[in-house]
């Protein structure tokens, strides 16, 4: 029946669909509707959350040491940011251990393949511990709270109207993308992220692009409107000489390079994971280690403090004067600072802390080889390390060339495809799958799926065609 139905061309129905009701279904007219309804509201909630968040983030770490100063000995000051990171991470358990936990990316991911949608109810407790988390420094942004809390109403909006699963689904990813759109300042490319980043291999939800792009759009202009935050390039990288065949050779190497330092983070946040598995059900004293762990690594490295998006910043403007060696150890220092993030319960999201280890890692590439560009080495390696660990090369390379304000986008798609490829095998958020296959295993390195099909080769029978796994 299968068999018959493909040939004919006929789409096998979602499975998802199973326990929707009725024939609930929208107009394009009503889908549009509510594309722009959702991008509306899901500009005012990211207005909202951005102003909550920068007035705790100036009262923590301006106010409050201003205040403290005068009544304190002078070892305050220089000991004030684990003290903050630790006494946040308490905060972070309380709030988890009181509320719940109310999930990250990789629940998310599932969840927007079954049943389709988010739950709302989570919502208060996303708000509160996240901002609580990225607040205290964290190496997290407010991408994955804000993706959850929009694409939850989207999710909402679908069950009010009586909608099918698959029309739900569509609803939450214009949530997930109006999230995005505000967050990221390129409406394209942050819908395009929030339909790639719940596959592996490419973008699935096809009827989902245009709904989500249009509430992408509208969550970007009603956030810069009430902000003020300017449109455009948002780093300010040196000017790239004309594209020329040797760049792109370039990119090609870079994303090389690029796949091979977001293996090793992602073995790093593995071991880590397993390091802290012990503590999981412990979540006050875990959430309070993890601080004092990010406090830490931050007393060495202060550039690893924080979601690193301002932090780029310091890393285009000032960063060749640390030197190639300095520059390698930050990024290897904001992996393990990412790591005990996430892995504490500090919520939040790892696209700008990906970022920020590329643009280190490349800017040491480019004064190790003076021939490559340091704005190619850093925008290259910024969107090979996050491809790498997100399955999201059109995207990221969209999103990134509009940041960086250049005419990169070749050289940056070469870069993100390259790394792609080069990770096929290897996955972070494991609830990656394809739209209809069952995918949901963490998938061997590369290594072990190489040695994997030798064995398969060598018990072969010598006349029995082989077919490798994918």
């Amino acid at each position: 029946m299968t068999t018959q139905t493909q040939a004919e061309g006929i789409e096998p129905r979602d499975p998802a669909d199973s326990s929707s009701n009725g024939d609930g279904q929208l107009t394009y007219v009503q889908l549009v509707l509510c594309a722009v309804l959702i991008g509306i509201i899901g500009g005012l909630v990211a207005t909202v959350y951005y102003f909550v968040l920068e007035g705790m983030m100036h009262g923590i770490w301006q106010t409050v040491p201003e205040f403290l100063e005068p009544y304190f000995p002078s070892w305050l000051p220089t000991n004030y940011v684990w003290i903050a990171t630790t006494i946040g991470g308490f905060c972070v358990g309380l709030a988890l251990y009181f509320m719940g936990l109310p999930g990250e990316m990789a629940q998310v991911v599932d969840r927007v393949h079954d049943p389709g949608k988010i739950d709302i109810r989570q919502t208060p407790a996303m708000v509160i511990t996240s901002l609580i988390a990225i607040s205290s420094g964290g190496s997290a942004g407010p991408e994955a709270p804000l993706v959850q809390v929009n694409g939850s109403f989207g999710s909402w909006l679908g069950d009010k109207l009586k909608l099918k699963n698959s029309s739900v689904r569509v609803l939450t990813f214009c949530g997930m993308s109006a999230a995005l759109g505000a967050f990221f300042g390129a409406p394209i490319g942050a819908a395009l992220f929030a339909l790639e980043i719940p596959h592996r291999r490419s973008l699935e939800y096809y009827e989902a692009v245009a709904p989500a792009i249009i509430s992408a759009i509208l969550s970007f202009a009603v956030f810069r409107i009430n902000t003020g935050i300017t449109i455009g390039g948002f780093y300010h990288f040196e000017a790239v000489p004309d594209l020329l065949p040797m760049h792109l050779f370039e990119g090609l190497v870079l994303g090389f390079v690029g796949a091979l330092v977001a293996v090793l983070f992602i073995l790093l946040f593995r071991a880590i994971g397993q390091l802290l598995e012990p503590l999981k059900h412990q979540r006050i004293l875990l959430a309070t280690l993890g601080g004092l762990s990010i406090g830490l690594i931050a007393f060495t490295f202060p550039q690893t403090l924080f979601f690193s998006e301002a932090q780029i910043h310091t890393v285009i403007a000032t960063g060749a004067s640390l030197g190639a060696f300095a520059l390698a150890m930050i990024a290897v220092a904001k992996m393990f600072a990412i790591s005990f993030t996430l892995h504490s319960g500090f919520l939040g999201g790892f696209i700008f802390p990906l970022f920020f280890i590329g643009a280190n890692i490349g800017l040491a590439i480019s004064l190790v080889v003076p021939q490559i560009h340091p704005t190619v080495a850093m925008v290259c390696l910024m969107a090979a390390v996050n491809v790498a660990v997100t399955k999201t090369p059109v995207s990221t390379s969209i999103i990134l060339s509009v940041l960086s304000g250049t005419a990169m986008l070749p050289v940056i798609t070469i870069a993100s495809f390259v790394s792609f490829i080069m990770t096929s095998q290897v996955s972070m958020i494991k609830t990656q799958r394809s739209r209809r296959l069952d995918e949901v295993a963490d998938p061997p390195l590369p290594q072990e799926g190489l040695v994997k099909s030798f064995q398969q080769i060598a018990s072969a029978p010598l006349n029995e065609s082989l077919q490798l796994e994918p």
